[in-house]
């Protein structure tokens, strides 16, 4: 899809005809980062294993949609990705009739989608998702506190001289990460691609969140929708993990003020439960979306039942 910034790359798998004809609302994968690409949430296209149609998409900055890393960092805003996932539902002709999964960014991203009240939208699933990044900054800030000594004094140092960039920062980084980002070694293929990928140009990820997932300096450092959450009307679940760097503060304002939102919390899991523990995440979003489909969810529960 051709955009006023570039182009827009996504796939289906299955058909959007074939998910009309069978009642089943379409769905709109949200990958994370901002600008980790989609590759890492592809094991969730099995949610179309009945005849739904799951888009994945990268957003602008990414993966195989177009990179602009000499862009003035002012490009890169809430509202810009917002117009994308517009235009990309109107592409698909699906405006009227989708349902969206967000995962961590992708879930801030299906929140400022749902305020708004698109008249089309269903349902929502927010996977490993903060209501607030100042939440998320100081529910970060408590895991990273307790790492060891030894890793905190690394961190420390680099943020404050300035040198995040370099192997020892990684290094002590990759601490955290193994805690509460994806406790699953190796990582999966397709996490190891959308790793690779994002290595080659992190220009949004940077821009937006900053050096890392505890050292939020990015223009994200403020955000919050928790004053809009009310505003919410399609019927919403809430999904982390018992050991998420998405804590326990920053998720639960959706589940206080979202109106019958549902809340799952997968207790082998970090960040990522559709890796760390897949076949109980996908049978919780597939429960939760054929509710939410003309069919009733029978469609859901025979494939289950065919496994």
């Amino acid at each position: 899809m051709e955009g006023p910034h570039g182009r827009t790359w996504y796939r289906i798998t299955g058909s959007l005809d074939v998910s009309r004809a069978r009642g089943l609302t379409p769905l709109l994968v949200l990958h994370g980062g901002p600008g980790f690409p989609h590759d890492y949430l592809l094991n969730i296209a099995r949610l179309g294993e009945t005849g739904r149609a799951v888009v994945h998409y990268d957003q602008l900055g990414c993966g195989r949609s177009t990179h602009l890393p000499d862009a003035d960092p002012g490009l890169w805003t809430v509202d810009l990705f917002l117009d994308e996932l517009d235009a990309l539902l109107a592409h698909l002709g699906i405006s009227g009739n989708h349902t969206v999964l967000g995962q961590s960014w992708g879930g801030m991203l299906a929140t400022e989608h749902a305020v708004r009240r698109p008249a089309g939208l269903r349902a929502m699933v927010l996977a490993d998702t903060p209501a607030s990044m100042p939440l998320w900054r100081s529910g970060v800030e408590r895991l990273r506190r307790a790492l060891p000594r030894e890793v905190q004094e690394v961190l420390d140092r680099h943020e404050a001289a300035g040198t995040t960039g370099s192997p020892e920062y990684a290094k002590a980084a990759q601490a955290f990460y193994d805690r509460h980002l994806l406790r699953v070694r190796p990582y999966p293929p397709e996490v190891a691609a959308s790793f690779a990928r994002w290595e080659e140009d992190p220009t949004v990820y940077h821009t937006m969140i900053g050096p890392s997932e505890f050292d939020v300096t990015g223009t994200l450092r403020d955000w919050s929708a928790v004053d809009r959450l009310a505003s919410v009307s399609v019927p919403s679940l809430v999904l982390r993990g018992e050991h998420d760097e998405a804590t326990p503060e920053c998720v639960g304002p959706f589940a206080e003020c979202v109106a019958g939102a549902q809340m799952r919390v997968f207790p082998e899991s970090s960040h990522m439960p559709h890796i760390e523990e897949a076949g109980a995440f996908r049978d919780a979003v597939g429960t939760f979306l054929a509710r939410h489909d003309a069919g009733g969810g029978s469609l859901w529960r025979s494939a289950r039942a065919g496994r």
